[in-house]
């Protein structure tokens, strides 16, 4: 386990400069909404404030002033942030990203999390907080050959933990880092005491179609919604992750559209992703994507993962389940309760959308906080 400084070289910053200068454009979209995808005014703002008034700096120094370190787990090394709080007895919790988001999900978190008295909490709510890079994402390594998927990524985090000294931990995650967090459940490694999901991990059987309730009209219509708009990226990411890879690390244009429009589909906003996210997080998380040219080798996990996402197996350890309004998929906890076998929490939060701690930390610590006083 070692130390990692995040230095960019300035070299870097002059070259992703010269590519958003020379980026060649296409004509506006014929609609005058997001339904064809990015509008061109919007993108062009986003990429202007990139240019001339984005501070990298900023990010790269909060990064590392953040217990910034990468260790070595089966072969592959892993970038990750670890906050210990001051308690001692603080409970310690790993926390899962997916895409396209990345560690950067969870920076406002932390404080609430590791020093609750500073933010409405008590020291009983203490957490010490684990948050790594994906394999493939940000500044964790790249797998050079196939096999990491999201069972061999749980198994990774819980030696993470035993290598960090935890005895006892729980496990939180969203999007993929909640079908990592369902695996590491079904695993049940010594010491995972509970785990937190802010997307339920299940799937409707052919009699759920017959005579489903409110709760599962809803879950049914989200998932035709995702099936119909919402689910192109990830067939292509699932099925041909090289090739839309050699665009994603080309052009920092395209990424950005890759990723922005996701910003605005799936986050709770009036219109717009910055009535959500502000522009400086938005492109922080978009250059742990740039930065690292992490375009290829994140989306090869919907490649390696997606046909084995309902077959993790069981989950018998606690689990507590927070849905916030404006999430991607509302799995009912009828349809949940056939692979969580445990659930002792199942909470709807006011606001917030897939994004949930990035979107609402408080809310998000809010819920994290009551579900794992259950398990405590």
């Amino acid at each position: 386990m070692r130390r990692f400084e995040l230095a960019i070289p300035h070299a870097q910053l002059d070259d992703l400069n010269r590519r958003l200068d020379a980026a060649r454009w296409p004509e506006k979209e014929t609609v005058d909404d997001w339904s064809q995808g990015v509008p061109l005014a919007a993108l062009r703002e986003l990429v202007a404030y990139w240019r001339n008034g984005y501070d990298w700096r900023r990010c790269e120094a909060r990064l590392n002033g953040l217990g910034s370190s990468v260790t070595r787990l089966d072969g592959l090394d892993f970038h990750y942030l670890h906050v210990r709080s001051r308690h001692e007895d603080a409970m310690p919790v790993v926390l899962t990203h997916g895409w396209p988001g990345s560690i950067v999900e969870f920076l406002d978190t932390i404080g609430p999390l590791t020093n609750p008295e500073a933010h409405g909490g008590s020291a009983a709510d203490a957490f010490h907080v684990v948050i790594p890079s994906l394999p493939g994402y940000g500044f964790s390594g790249k797998p050079t050959a196939t096999g990491w998927n999201i069972e061999r990524i749980a198994r990774a985090w819980a030696e993470l933990m035993a290598r960090l000294g935890y005895e006892r931990w729980f496990a939180q995650g969203g999007d993929w880092g909640s079908i990592v967090t369902v695996a590491l459940g079904a695993q049940a490694p010594k010491g995972l005491a509970g785990i937190h999901l802010n997307l339920p991990v299940a799937r409707p059987t052919r009699t759920d179609f017959e005579s489903p309730g409110r709760d599962e009209q809803r879950a049914i219509a989200a998932s035709e919604h995702y099936k119909k708009w919402e689910s192109g990226y990830s067939t292509l990411q699932s099925t041909r992750p090289q090739t839309i890879g050699y665009s994603l690390v080309d052009s920092p244009v395209g990424l950005a559209a890759w990723i922005y429009e996701k910003m605005w589909s799936w986050t709770d906003n009036a219109g717009r992703p910055e009535d959500a996210l502000s522009r400086d997080t938005i492109l922080d998380n978009i250059m742990l994507y740039w930065l690292p040219a992490a375009g290829a080798s994140a989306a090869r996990l919907y490649w390696e993962s997606f046909g084995t996402i309902g077959r993790v197996g069981k989950v018998h350890v606690p689990a507590a389940v927070s849905i916030f309004p404006r999430e991607i998929s509302r799995a009912p906890r009828s349809w949940s309760e056939r692979i969580l076998k445990n659930i002792v929490s199942w909470n709807e939060a006011e606001k917030g959308g897939h994004f949930a701690a990035w979107e609402q930390p408080e809310l998000f610590v809010r819920e994290l906080r009551a579900a794992f006083r259950l398990m405590r």
